[in-house]
């Protein structure tokens, strides 16, 4: 059982998915059966962890913890967009989808680089999931189970607002719409006045002020006047919640706050990580695993001792895309020495964190050449698992892409050279 390339193409919508190409396979990623059950039990888990974020930052926020943690996590935020997110009607509030950045590693677990809230992929996945199915495979999630998924977060339909800043992502935002009917339309978010729809939010915090109704739609939803997903909650699109997840003084939170079952999953799969506060530490105290009393020691590490990854955290125009992200041992010593002082530096307006390095295992897999010849890739792989909340809070596996990078590419990303595909279990 496989797809020809020329089936694949002929599949396609007219005008492609997405502005850019990648590559195909004949076939869909094949996952163990292991692996399989662990993505179908993480959505819950998840859904746990960033409910706990929630909770924590609004107790810090009044008070009840400690005040630094909602102080870090506004930083570089307006005043508006922190009050309105504190508000009480706002607190059982959360994202609809989440879809964690996965790599697969060579003990077959997985490392959680990212949990994004505000997720591309989701009409590529429900394309990829139907296209292999008719084919015949069983990939995971069903051939419609994105569709599903997508339609239970608008389920009496409404419009997509995308960001001329996302616009890459409208043609299969568009073809998602399309295919999970009831009405639902790609609008264009820097023109869009409000109608009353339900509204899937498909630009980033950080660009608000390029989308005029913005504040107003963040309000209007705080108000219970529309439906508005996801919410206004930046706090929960930055990748502080990583490393805070790692700091010793936490530790006794993370553990009221969350069941100890949901806690060991997420620590399980979270890298070891760091927020780059360059506040001075006493003599006698260390960076936790690091060993060193300072930023600047970090700096002077050596390229073995670089196996790490520094990341603007979230409220910037970097912050998506691989852009903002900087592997420590793909760098010179001396460019390594200025990320570290730009993140120190930063950290009053826009913080970063640092996170050990997770390197995939290699696997190969059978790809298309242009002219429909089959080859072997070598390459490491990125799992994006979508999980979808519906009204009754109930968060399920609907679909999963898998992103095969060539071997020497660092960072996993839908690269031209990359092949987009979905996954079968066994």
């Amino acid at each position: 059982m496989s797809l020809t390339l020329d089936q694949i193409r002929a599949a396609l919508p007219e005008g492609g998915l997405f502005e850019g190409n990648w590559q195909y396979s004949p076939e869909p990623l094949k996952l163990t059966k292991a692996e399989g059950r662990f993505l179908q039990s993480l959505g819950h888990p998840l859904a746990q962890f960033q409910r706990a974020c929630d909770d924590l930052y609004r107790r810090s926020a009044t008070g009840k913890m400690p005040r630094w943690i909602a102080e870090l996590l506004d930083t570089g935020k307006p005043a508006w967009m922190a009050e309105l997110q504190r508000q009480p009607e706002f607190r059982d509030t959360l994202p609809r989808v989440i879809r964690p950045d996965l790599i697969l590693m060579d003990d077959g677990k997985f490392s959680l680089t990212e949990l994004d809230s505000v997720p591309g992929g989701l009409g590529i996945t429900a394309w990829l999931s139907r296209t292999y199915a008719e084919a015949g495979f069983n990939v995971l999630g069903g051939g419609d189970g994105m569709l599903a998924g997508f339609s239970s977060v608008l389920p009496e339909g409404g419009a997509i607002l995308i960001a001329e800043e996302a616009a890459d992502y409208r043609r299969e935002l568009e073809w998602l719409a399309r295919g999970s009917g009831g009405g639902r339309t790609v609008e264009p978010a820097e023109e869009y006045q409000p109608d009353e729809r339900a509204l899937y939010r498909f630009f980033e915090w950080f660009d608000w002020e390029s989308v005029p109704e913005a504040r107003h739609l963040a309000e209007k939803s705080a108000a219970g006047e529309i439906r508005l997903t996801p919410p206004c909650k930046p706090h929960l699109e930055d990748k502080l919640w990583l490393a805070l997840l790692w700091t010793p003084a936490l530790k006794p939170i993370w553990e009221q706050a969350l069941r100890g079952s949901h806690l060991s999953r997420v620590r399980d799969i979270v890298p070891h990580g760091w927020v780059v506060d360059p506040s001075p530490l006493p003599p006698q105290a260390a960076l936790p695993v690091l060993g060193v009393n300072s930023w600047d020691e970090v700096a002077a590490f050596s390229q073995k001792q670089r196996r790490l990854v520094l990341k603007i955290s979230g409220f910037h125009e970097t912050a998506w895309g691989s852009r903002g992200v900087h592997v420590g041992h793909d760098l010179s010593q001396a460019d390594w020495a200025e990320r570290i002082r730009i993140a120190t530096e930063d950290f009053d307006q826009q913080p970063w964190i640092m996170q050990s390095f997770s390197e995939g295992r290699l696997i190969e897999h059978p790809v298309f050449r242009e002219d429909g010849s089959v080859y072997l890739m070598k390459g490491r792989v990125r799992l994006c698992p979508y999980y979808f909340t519906d009204d009754q809070g109930k968060t399920s596996l609907a679909g999963a892409l898998a992103t095969l990078a060539p071997a020497d590419k660092k960072k996993i990303h839908g690269m031209r050279d990359a092949v987009l595909l979905p996954c079968v279990i066994g």
